[in-house]
């Protein structure tokens, strides 16, 4: 089973790379005994995320989630960065494929599929529901100080 590798870390940074997005179905994720999802990898714990989970996966041409979920605290964030497919969310259909994003509540019941002829290719990040504020857009600070490479 292929693994993440950290490429960088520091007192206020980690990062990993996953491999390129083609080999994405390397990855497994074990979910419960019996059952595993191909071509899906979590990065929160390796990049020690303090607000957030976020996963890379990816869909072969005909595969799909196989289930509906929700969640009680999490919404989630679904960005499509390649292929072409259909997404759920309380029984409506909708299609999706690069450039689309798709927001989910946390009662949203979800699913995706690849009905293309190519990977369909996402990010999911997930995060608690209802805590981002317009102070926290405001959060941002330029600093006065050039930057050195």
């Amino acid at each position: 089973m292929k693994q993440t590798q950290q490429i960088a870390e520091g007192t206020h940074f980690s990062a990993l790379s996953t491999g390129s997005f083609s080999q994405l179905n390397d990855y497994v994720l074990p979910v419960a005994p019996g059952m595993e999802i191909q071509g899906k990898v979590f990065m929160g714990q390796t990049l020690q995320t303090t607000g957030a989970e976020i996963s890379f996966q990816s869909f072969a041409p005909g595969k799909e989630t196989g289930f509906l979920h929700t969640h009680q605290t999490h919404e989630e964030l679904y960005i499509f960065v390649s292929g072409k497919g259909e997404f759920q969310v309380d029984g409506q259909v909708f299609p999706v494929g690069e450039g689309s994003v798709v927001r989910v509540a946390p009662e949203g019941k979800r699913s995706v599929r690849n009905n293309g002829t190519e990977p369909l290719i996402m990010i999911c990040v997930q995060y608690k529901a209802q805590t981002f504020t317009a102070q926290d857009a405001a959060d941002g600070q330029l600093l006065q100080e050039p930057v050195k490479w």
